[in-house]
């Protein structure tokens, strides 16, 4: 949580330029998004809307997700013929986040609110640093929560992954893998289950009755936690790592204490973690696939895996640069191996995408 933080500001290599594929994964959820918008205007009755977008990140995806809710309500509440509420906007990631991006980038958005949309005022956005692992708002204070592609970050690399008897438990892996001991994937759906649920009761003391949350992540179709549609590309992303090692750009050593602080995890997983801890109602909750090579808009007649790596890069840079303490040139060239690896192996242009409407109970 202390490093955590997508690329900054908007260079070649920025989560900025390089997230259209978390964008994609923020339009599939543009009919769940309005559904649940129109039943908080219709069941919830107040002036004030509190809403929070949990882990915005920077860049445009973060003003795209905020124009869309704010238009939506003012959209829905004229349908409906009541006067539009005043909307208090959290803007919520770890304290690394690039914060001084999405401010700079906020008068674009008033202007864009105002001249396309006719919107103007009425609507207060803050910042709010914080891991969402635990609680980050005053009680009952929000109506409305959206989340997209965050909520496959764990809190920590999972306990009980440390050296045994002087050896890594996942050694040559940075995540799980058909030749994970069991021990591995069973401390990976441990963190998840901890930290999901602290997710759940955080958010359950902050919500009002009958508020709404929106959450789309990272996650897998398969009961199978070693299923090639949630491990294949780290298993790719290890060769690049280990193909460093064998030419001394990197200590084998380092991979093998290297695990990614994420999971992705099944739909029966998620669902099975709403109902023991209690709070909400499973609205709406479906997995869908989501193409990963974006298409070449650069105009630099790049491959696929290139487009794909860019992409993993910009979120991942900052993690493997403070692990492995690689300089540029060298990051550089681990990126450009994962291309190459990814376009001889990766046929599977996709990801899975975990798309979940909760509803607070009363």
């Amino acid at each position: 949580m202390e490093v955590l933080h997508m690329n900054k500001g908007d260079g070649e290599t920025s989560y900025a330029k390089n997230s259209l594929l978390q964008n994609k994964a923020i339009s599939n959820v543009s009919s769940i998004l309005e559904s649940a918008i129109v039943n908080i205007l219709r069941e919830v009755e107040s002036t004030s809307i509190g809403v929070a977008d949990l882990g915005c990140s920077s860049g445009p995806n973060t003003l795209t997700t905020i124009s869309r809710i704010i238009h939506m309500m003012n959209v829905v509440s004229h349908q409906m013929g009541r006067h539009v509420p005043e909307l208090r906007v959290s803007l919520n990631d770890l304290p690394g986040n690039d914060f001084n991006f999405v401010f700079q980038s906020l008068p674009e958005l008033y202007k864009k609110l105002k001249h396309d949309c006719g919107i103007e005022g009425n609507y207060y956005i803050s910042g709010v640093p914080g891991s969402f692992y635990g609680r980050l708002f005053p009680s009952h204070t929000l109506h409305f929560i959206h989340s997209s592609s965050s909520l496959q970050w764990l809190s920590q690399v999972p306990l009980g992954l440390e050296p045994s008897v002087g050896t890594h438990l996942n050694k040559g892996k940075v995540y799980i893998s058909k030749i994970s001991p069991t021990s591995v994937v069973e401390a990976y759906q441990q963190q998840f289950h901890e930290d999901f649920s602290l997710f759940l009761r955080s958010r359950a003391e902050e919500m009002v009755a009958k508020g709404r949350m929106v959450l789309s992540f990272m996650g897998r179709r398969s009961l199978d936690p070693c299923a090639d549609e949630a491990c294949f590309k780290w298993e790719l992303l290890a060769r690049a790592l280990m193909s460093l090692a064998l030419d001394g750009l990197v200590e084998k050593e380092s991979i093998d204490s290297f695990n990614i602080p994420i999971y992705a995890p099944s739909l029966k997983e998620v669902q099975h973690e709403v109902e023991e801890e209690g709070s909400f109602v499973v609205e709406c909750v479906e997995a869908v696939e989501i193409e990963w090579d974006v298409g070449d808009s650069s105009g630099l007649n790049e491959s696929s895996g290139t487009r794909f790596a860019k992409s993993m890069r910009a979120v991942f840079e900052p993690l493997l640069g403070i692990h492995f303490h690689l300089e540029a040139e060298t990051m550089d060239e681990l990126f450009r191996r994962y291309a190459k690896i990814i376009d001889v192996c990766y046929s599977k242009n996709y990801i899975i995408n975990l798309l979940i409407s909760l509803v607070k109970k009363s």
